[in-house]
């Protein structure tokens, strides 16, 4: 199984990036493929409307990095959606990503993925409802499960490293992925 674990924080080495990882490692321990993507340290640009998508090939027309993360996505079994809430949304950068994948409604090549969100937050899981929602109403358009979601109070820059069983959940949810 191949688990792609998607940072959407611009923070390396933050709660995001930890939470995302320790779920890798878990699946990992499982003998499961990992690979970790760092949004903020790619190209991509906002969805133009062309409506490319949805014709011919089926492809986006914007040549940046979400060629590659095309790739990526159609090859993984589980997507890990990792994002800080940000003004009870994802980060610019989740969004942007969420806005591409577009290609994927007319083209079906995610039905049957499974997803897990992580979304650290200053105030925990009840603040993360619209972007619960915002993940939940997306994945269905998309026929992807989600399986899992981590919504963890954590706003200090690694402050999940001082909580070993915030760390422990995480590997668990990697190590149970079948």
């Amino acid at each position: 199984m191949r688990v792609l674990g998607l940072v959407g924080s611009p923070r390396k080495g933050g709660n995001t990036d930890l939470l995302v990882s320790r779920i890798l490692d878990g699946a990992g321990a499982s003998k499961h493929l990992t690979e970790k993507v760092h949004l903020y340290a790619l190209n991509i640009s906002p969805c133009v409307d062309c409506r490319s998508c949805q014709k011919g090939k089926l492809q986006c027309a914007v040549e940046d990095d979400m060629q590659m993360l095309y790739q990526k996505l159609e090859d993984a079994d589980v997507i890990i959606f990792g994002t800080p809430l940000y003004w009870y949304g994802p980060t610019g950068k989740m969004k942007l990503l969420m806005d591409r994948l577009r290609p994927f409604v007319a083209s079906r090549k995610l039905n049957g993925k499974k997803a897990i969100i992580v979304v650290p937050s200053e105030e925990g899981a009840g603040a993360c409802d619209c972007l619960v929602r915002m993940f939940e109403l997306s994945f269905e358009y998309l026929d992807i499960a989600l399986i899992d979601k981590m919504l963890v109070k954590a706003y200090e820059k690694a402050e999940v490293k001082e909580r070993p069983e915030t760390l422990n959940c995480a590997f668990e949810i990697g190590k149970k992925l079948k």
